[in-house]
């Protein structure tokens, strides 16, 4: 089954399989190792794709939202705060209707919530992907992706996905080793932080003085 991605509502290519997978179950160091899946085996491709970084555009004052493929989607609403930009919007993807995200730029994240169709449910709370996100003009937002992605469960697990992309990316020259570094890093504080609430993502960013509210 392909996953979803927030940056676009069409349905994800080959590239967008599940690349390597590591699960916390607990907050205290696991005795059984880490599984790992590459994005071939999941979705019988010959091999990653690489693909260069996406890049996505939020503009406040005009209630759009540029996708990483240049389509520009009307937005319901916009929230900012201190730490960082919701947004709500309405979507024609045949797996969900509707998604929310906030970007919060000093964590290096984008925290989003799909609305599904009944008939394509899935066992996720939260999809976190890792990258650069901020302001880079008066009322617009951008988004940088850097390839490796979350899914976190509630109260049972937070598992990191995609760390093939991210390698194949960086051997194919498209994202430099300090880019690369900060991304492990971004994830590996990411899964600390929830594994240590709980694998309560709003737990966490609540610890962090960043209460985040959706629908």
């Amino acid at each position: 089954m392909p996953r979803l991605s927030p940056t676009t509502d069409t349905l994800p290519g080959l590239h967008r399989g599940s690349g390597h997978t590591a699960g916390w179950a607990d907050t205290a160091p696991s005795t059984t190792p880490a599984v790992w899946v590459d994005s071939a085996t999941v979705t019988n491709a010959a091999s990653v794709h690489v693909h260069r970084p996406k890049v996505e555009y939020f503009d406040i004052a005009e209630l759009t939202n540029t996708d990483p493929k240049g389509f520009i989607r009307t937005v319901e609403r916009y929230h900012l705060e201190p730490w960082g930009l919701y947004m709500a919007r309405t979507a024609d993807h045949p797996q969900f209707h509707y998604l929310e995200s906030w970007l919060l730029p000093t964590l290096g994240i984008r925290a989003t919530v799909f609305h599904f169709r009944p008939a394509h449910l899935r066992d996720q709370d939260y999809y976190i992907d890792i990258g650069e996100f901020g302001e880079f003009e008066p009322k617009r937002w951008r988004s940088v992706d850097h390839y490796l992605d979350l899914v976190v469960r509630t109260g049972r697990e937070t598992q990191l996905l995609d760390v093939d992309e991210l390698l194949a990316a960086h051997a194919s020259g498209l994202l430099d080793a300090a880019t690369a570094e900060q991304a492990v890093a971004t994830a590996t504080r990411a899964i600390d932080g929830i594994a240590a609430h709980g694998h309560d993502f709003l737990a966490w960013t609540e610890s962090l003085s960043m209460p985040l509210t959706w629908m």
